[in-house]
């Protein structure tokens, strides 16, 4: 039984995890199952109307913070829970996601009588705080102060080793309650945080449509819906519209309605369609560039965007059909070709690794037919060969 099993058992006999919605059960052959918070609330100042939102939950929440957001939010955080009546307690968070980190975070709430758990920060410290809401079976809010991901509206929990060398993906039993998004701190954190997110959200409709076409399974164990590859479909042509703009407009530090649409597809619709429309190549890859000369250091949602392209290509995908989604990469600065990740001169040695250990992911089923090592290793040189070729300018002022 794992660490997340064993935690998730001695606890069944809280209310909060008998109800039926809540629990890890095994999906009936032929079900599918739709997954999605509770609640998403998203707009400008948002952190401001947190105390409310979250009061029907109890006036003793638990807030897991950034560590180096305490300074920039805490003021606003004591007053939006003091204009509620609630007492908080405040968890400042560092370091990696490790069992033993969370271990100690749990031990600090000294057996308090808690109502709910508040992650507010990057990944890691809403991971951290999904974490601890597991281990306290309390329900779990989630408040990103940047947009990199989609892990807000997960279930997900990556966990590491000491050594930033992920060992788990652990799920919480049910998805966050609720999520608030406060557009205008986000759209002032550095801009390449959200050109990561937006790497990372477009893969989900290739992804999605991959695992529907293929015989893989989503996150919550069950075959894809139709509802899912629409909100992938919906978060691709969102981004295509207005991702440009709105990375012009953060760098301006102007809040736009590019900008809100943009932060919706990378957070919600991103969220929902990989969870409920499944994963598939292009985070396959990630196995093979997190350990990559060059690559392993670059924004996982880089990573992910180049992993696209790889996936087009796998699937053999025309050079035209290639080319539009390469361009649209390059105009807002996502990488085309691994030289872009960090990993200039590529052998093809190095390749033929990336390749090998892309297919030790989970993910390989969620394609239209069998996808060996070889086809990988062909689908990245292919995607070099087309980037030197690429010739489309990126749009002035992005960066």
């Amino acid at each position: 039984m794992g660490r997340t099993e064993r935690c998730l058992s001695a606890r069944r006999t809280s209310p909060a995890l008998r109800r039926p919605d809540v629990m890890r059960l095994e999906t009936p052959p032929g079900m599918r199952i739709f997954g999605s918070p509770h609640r998403y609330v998203q707009g400008p100042d948002a952190i401001d109307a947190l105390g409310g939102l979250i009061k029907a939950y109890g006036a003793t929440p638990l807030i897991v913070i950034d560590q180096f957001l305490v300074s920039v939010l805490q003021d606003r955080l004591a007053y939006t829970m003091l204009s509620a009546g609630l007492t908080p307690m405040l968890l400042p968070f560092g370091g990696e996601i490790t069992y033993a980190a969370i271990d100690a975070l749990v031990a600090r709430t000294n057996g308090s009588a808690l109502s709910v758990v508040v992650g507010v920060g990057g990944g890691k410290a809403l991971d951290a705080a999904k974490s601890v809401a597991v281990q306290l079976a309390l329900p779990m809010v989630t408040v990103p102060t940047i947009a990199s991901n989609d892990s807000p509206t997960s279930a997900a929990i990556a966990m590491y080793d000491a050594h930033h060398v992920m060992i788990a993906v652990d799920r919480m039993p049910r998805s966050p309650d609720l999520v608030v998004v406060d557009t205008r701190v986000i759209a002032n954190a550095p801009t390449h945080f959200l050109r990561a997110g937006i790497g990372d959200a477009i893969a989900k409709k290739f992804e999605a449509h991959g695992c529907r076409n293929g015989t893989g399974n989503t996150p919550f164990g069950s075959r894809p819906l139709m509802t899912a590859i629409a909100i992938a479909d919906a978060c691709y042509a969102t981004l295509r519209d207005h991702a440009a703009a709105a990375l012009l407009a953060v760098t301006a530090g102007i809040l736009t309605d590019d900008v809100e649409a943009t932060i919706e597809a990378v957070i919600l619709m991103s969220g929902l369609g990989f969870e409920n429309g499944g994963l598939s190549i292009a985070h396959s890859l990630t196995r093979g560039l997190v350990v990559a000369r060059g690559a392993k250091v670059a924004m996982h949602g880089n990573q992910i965007a180049y992993g696209t392209l790889v996936q087009l290509a796998a699937e053999d995908r025309s050079a035209p059909f290639i080319a539009d989604v390469m361009a649209f990469l390059q105009s807002i600065d996502l990488p085309i070709r691994l030289a872009e990740l960090g990993m200039a001169n590529a052998t093809d040695t190095e390749i033929d690794d990336i390749a090998r250990l892309t297919m030790t992911a989970p993910h390989l089923a969620n394609v239209a037919w069998p996808v060996t090592q070889a086809d990988i290793g062909r689908a990245i040189h292919r995607i070099e060969q087309l980037a030197t070729a690429q010739t489309f300018t990126p749009v002035s002022g992005v960066v």
